[in-house]
């Protein structure tokens, strides 16, 4: 398997191939503004590969790639934040009832903490309760999910972009697992095939301007280190009045 790190940020040798196939493909299809490791507008989530093709006669395109080496990978930002809210209410309600009857059947929990009874604070884990405690666990878990694992869904939701791509190897493809208005590019061999097309999303010009220049931020940074220039180099400048 092609999982050795190839730096020291931890990038695996399938990862950065991954990248530079989805690299060489967007600008055949037209995109001429590339670059890797993009922080994105709007959100705070960063793309692996973010290509912009200049309009023309047709519309600007902004396009964003995000790389999928493992399955736990992809899944792991595939989360979808209806489902994760509405199992997360039920946990909670859950919580609610069993400190409801906790506060009943231990009084000895409260923390005389405020000056009135009905807002003293419990210390319900004082009594190792497992039912509590799974609770407690759900509760950080589906908390977690929601905030930390629905980035395809936010990419599009906040319109970082007109197109999404997956891009993957052949044998992790499984079209039911592609999230809702993304395309797949499946890598094989050195070329990239595209099996889904993805749906257009809108965006305006301004948001189209900062993914813009984003890219260029990104292509800097790359070029700096590139020439070995460092923030001391440049400390002294700034932006002409």
């Amino acid at each position: 398997m092609d999982q050795r790190l190839t730096n020291g940020s931890g990038e695996t040798e399938t990862h950065a191939r991954l990248k530079r196939l989805a690299l060489i493909w967007a600008q055949r299809q037209g995109y001429t503004a590339c670059a890797l490791e993009v922080t994105l507008p709007r959100c705070r989530y960063r793309a692996d590969l973010a290509a912009y093709c200049a309009g023309g006669k047709q519309s600007s395109a902004a396009a964003i790639f995000e790389c999928k080496q493992a399955l736990v990978d992809l899944r792991r930002d595939n989360g979808c934040s209806a489902t994760t809210v509405r199992r997360l209410e039920k946990v909670h309600q859950r919580r609610e009832t069993l400190e409801r009857n906790l506060r009943v059947h231990y009084p000895a929990l409260r923390i005389p903490d405020s000056l009135f009874a009905e807002f003293d604070s419990h210390n319900f884990e004082a009594i190792d309760h497992r039912g509590y405690k799974q609770v407690l666990r759900q509760t950080r878990a589906l908390q977690n999910r929601l905030f930390d694992c629905t980035k395809f869904e936010t990419l599009i939701r906040y319109r970082c972009a007109n197109l999404f791509f997956l891009v993957l190897p052949e044998d992790l493809f499984r079209e039911p697992e592609i999230p809702i208005g993304w395309g797949a590019l499946i890598a094989s061999k050195d070329n990239l095939v595209l099996a889904r097309k993805p749906i257009w999303h809108e965006t305006d010009s301004e948001n189209q301007l900062r993914f813009l220049e984003r890219i260029a931020r990104a292509g800097t940074r790359a070029v700096n280190r590139a020439l070995n220039i460092s923030f001391e180099n440049v400390a002294a400048g700034g932006c002409p009045s």
